[in-house]
């Protein structure tokens, strides 16, 4: 972790869905560099607190600042926050109809105003990082799971993000396929990115968190180094999701 500078800051949020209190009192401080893995059981608000801190879901109650700008209904505010925070999703989320190039360099060419030379350039860079600059002229759906979610990474990197969400990156793809996408986030890790990822991970979680956060029915439980988290669970709940997900 190389810096004191908070970068997400999410104070007293609340969400519901109707009468369903999804996520409750949460409070929260990402830093620069830091390296958060956020894990529990289905349902427990995991992806619904990620998918608030770039504003894909609206919160109710409390306060989310990123990069130092408050979401907010402002679309200037959300236009700054979506250059700053990459995201990648559980499902690849990529243009089936456009190929592997034009779906890395939409967002720099449209968004960012970039030359679209210049966002194939880097494009290229990027695929080329996570080991598939040979498929660019391909289409999504001619390449393996892994490939996809290996091709979001770095269609995220091609914005310069701050900060990268992962929303359950490897839980649609088969086992074999989770190692490759794994060991393209680890290298991430290792340079500094700052990170928040919802994942069922463990191996991964060890490996490359400072911090791991455990959520159950909207709450944040228990927070840890990762060594003290699964070598020394404080709380029950902790404990049980543990027993289980470890077993397998």
């Amino acid at each position: 972790m190389e810096s004191q500078k908070v970068v997400i800051d999410v104070k007293g949020l609340n969400k519901w869905y109707d009468d369903f209190h999804v996520l409750k009192n949460i409070d929260l401080q990402v830093r620069k560099g830091e390296r958060i893995v956020i894990c529990g059981p289905s349902g427990s608000g995991k992806s619904t607190l990620i998918r608030c801190m770039n504003r894909l879901e609206h919160h109710q109650e409390g306060t989310i600042i990123v990069d130092g700008t408050e979401l907010t209904g402002n679309l200037k505010g959300l236009e700054k926050i979506r250059k700053e925070v990459g995201m990648v999703f559980q499902n690849f989320n990529l243009f089936p109809h456009m190929t592997v190039l034009e779906n890395l360099t939409l967002a720099p060419v449209w968004v960012r105003k970039m030359p679209k030379k210049e966002a194939e350039k880097i494009a290229m860079h990027y695929l080329d990082r996570v080991r598939i600059a040979e498929q660019a002229k391909k289409y999504p759906g001619q390449l393996s799971g892994g490939q996809q979610q290996r091709v979001a990474i770095a269609r995220a990197l091609c914005m310069s993000p701050n900060i990268l969400l992962f929303d359950e990156p490897t839980s649609a793809l088969d086992p074999e396929m989770i190692k490759e996408v794994l060991d393209v986030m680890i290298e991430l890790a290792e340079e500094n990115m700052t990170m928040v990822c919802v994942t069922h991970e463990m191996g991964f979680a060890r490996t490359v968190a400072d911090r791991v956060i455990f959520m159950d029915y909207g709450e944040i439980v228990e927070q840890n180094s990762p060594e003290e988290f699964f070598s020394n669970p404080q709380y029950d709940r902790t404990k049980l999701f543990l027993s289980q997900i470890l077993q397998h």
